[in-house]
């Protein structure tokens, strides 16, 4: 027995492999994040069903101000590599962190608000269980019912960060799935919609898991290829290969792109998008199309940037295809659309495709310019799902856009925030949107060469076609006469809240968008391991 001990001993001792130095203080705001969600789990647990709304929503909230603090006051004093290269704390994960926790916070105060009384009627957009019992219904009215949101959302979001700053392909595919679990579970919350919504999470889960995959095994290609899974180490093999007479280069890079363009909802790995928008809790779907777009776009620069530049000419030509298509594709299908929720689920698609042509420029401005674009569409595309949310017609919600007609006269500010609010997906000028494509259009066209021209005159003319779309919206909202019985849900302070914090930046974004630039351009340097 001692023989087969020793030489295992002995083997340890000589072994040049140390604990990894862990920079605590760098990940501070993700570490306070997870430890709200576990926090929130116990709360779950332990404490009255009366009493656990409150106390949920007072964690949540407070866990996202103490992370945001945290983010701005401590981690700028401790950039660089940590976890052994797992882990990279630099301008863009942090800006990326800091736009994930204020738009999560404001995408948290639109789910946390429950509309509608004690009656059979009474409408939760969370998708309380539906009242069975006077205590059940009396729990629905006070949103005692479905308070493992909060947890839910903290650890989607915990995800999300870690997924940004992910500095191998391992820690990127544990950040993928931990934010995406738990938007399968949110996506099927819609309880009182119970079979559209479960509808919509199978989708979303199955596909999902498709996607998984397809990152799963680009990365073990791409370990076959350079022996490593960290991100620096694959682009120095990379910049040394021959290109495409590396077997198992492009393969692991198409396999790992189709994992991220999956979450960004590019075509042709879009089809999932319109049917879990719709089937989702609406406030559901304003989160999870802000944030789970910037935390994707964050994951595909840190890729694409870091691993992939010195490659880019073998696999860039495919790119630019998906990103044509994207913008096409999602703004056509966009035009046929009678339900609002899809509609504004293709147009997520076609600003997917906006923001590739941005990325496709592999420049310092252009990561700058997706960093805006991330910040003024999560603002805008929240607020957007938040009065859809508010909107409603005989308890369920409005989402036909029909229903929409006359609301310009019925409910004034709730069709001007609308209103604004596709002005700016549209890119009208004084809006954020109009900024955040410019901020992406001119890279493309400065240093994407003919191919980045070329991007740059499809997406004006598939943002021709969505004003289109939405300018008809506004006057049907304006210069049609009301029919039917809408009206607004009740209370919604916490989502009147949000929804002006996104208007307001969208304005501000469109009319000062200097220090918000400013900033991404400053966050705009990976650090190099």
């Amino acid at each position: 027995m001692t023989t087969a001990v020793m030489p295992f001993a002995l083997a340890a001792e000589d072994s040049s492999w140390t604990m990894p130095d862990v920079a605590y203080w760098a990940l501070a705001p993700m570490i306070i994040v997870f430890v709200g969600g576990l926090i929130g789990v116990l709360v779950e647990a332990f404490v009255p069903r009366a009493a656990r709304y409150a106390l949920q929503l007072a964690l949540a909230v407070a866990t996202l101000i103490v992370a945001f603090g945290a983010l701005v006051f401590v981690t700028g004093d401790h950039l660089g590599v940590t976890i052994g290269g797992t882990m990279v704390i630099d301008g863009p994960s942090r800006f990326l962190s800091g736009a994930l926790l204020l738009l999560g916070l404001v995408g948290l105060l639109a789910m946390a608000d429950r509309f509608g009384g004690p009656s059979p009627d009474a409408f939760t957009p969370m998708g309380a269980a539906s009242p069975g019992s006077e205590l059940e219904s009396e729990a629905t009215a006070h949103g005692w019912a479905t308070t493992e949101i909060f947890p839910l959302t903290l650890f989607s979001l915990g995800g999300m960060m870690l997924f940004t700053a992910a500095g191998d392909l391992l820690t990127m595919f544990v950040a993928l799935e931990v934010l995406s679990l738990p938007l399968y579970l949110l996506a099927g919350l819609a309880r009182r919609r119970r079979l559209l919504s479960q509808e919509a999470a199978i989708k979303y889960f199955l596909l999902g898991a498709f996607a998984s995959a397809f990152f799963l095994f680009g990365a073990a290609l791409l370990y076959g290829y350079s022996g490593s899974v960290n991100l620096t180490t694959i682009g120095q093999a990379a910049g040394l290969s021959s290109g495409m007479t590396e077997s198992l280069l492009i393969p692991g890079v198409v396999f790992v792109l189709v994992g991220l363009l999956f979450k960004v909802g590019a075509v042709p790995f879009h089809s999932w998008t319109p049917d879990v928008y719709q089937g989702a809790p609406t406030p559901v779907t304003g989160f999870m199309a802000a944030c789970t777009k910037i935390a994707a776009f964050g994951a595909m620069l840190r890729v694409t940037y870091v691993a992939l530049e010195s490659t880019r000419w073998e696999w860039r030509i495919g790119v630019v295809a998906i990103a044509a298509l994207t913008m096409v594709i999602g703004a056509v299908l966009s035009v046929t659309q009678t339900d609002i929720k899809r509609l504004l689920a293709y147009s997520s698609i076609a600003h997917a495709g906006f923001i590739l042509v941005g990325l496709l420029a592999f420049d310092r401005t252009a990561i700058a310019g997706v960093l805006f674009y991330l910040v003024a569409y999560g603002a805008s595309t929240i607020a957007a799902f938040g009065l859809v949310a508010m909107v409603r017609e005989r308890g369920s919600e409005a989402t036909h856009l029909s229903q929409w007609a006359g609301l310009g006269k019925t409910h004034p500010w709730v069709a001007a925030a609308m209103s604004i609010l596709l002005l700016a997906f549209a890119g009208i000028p004084l809006t954020s949107g109009f900024t955040a494509k410019v901020a992406v259009f001119m890279p493309a066209v400065a240093y994407g060469g003919l191919s980045g021209v070329l991007l740059v005159v499809i997406g004006v003319l598939a943002s021709a076609v969505t004003a289109f779309v939405y300018i008809r919206l506004i006057v049907l909202m304006y210069f049609t006469e009301p029919s039917g019985e809408v009206t607004l849900a009740t209370p919604a302070t916490m989502t009147t809240i949000a929804v002006a914090v996104g208007v307001v930046l969208t304005i501000l974004l469109g009319i000062v968008p200097g220090p918000l630039m400013e900033l991404a351009q400053q966050a705009s340097l990976f650090i190099a391991q």
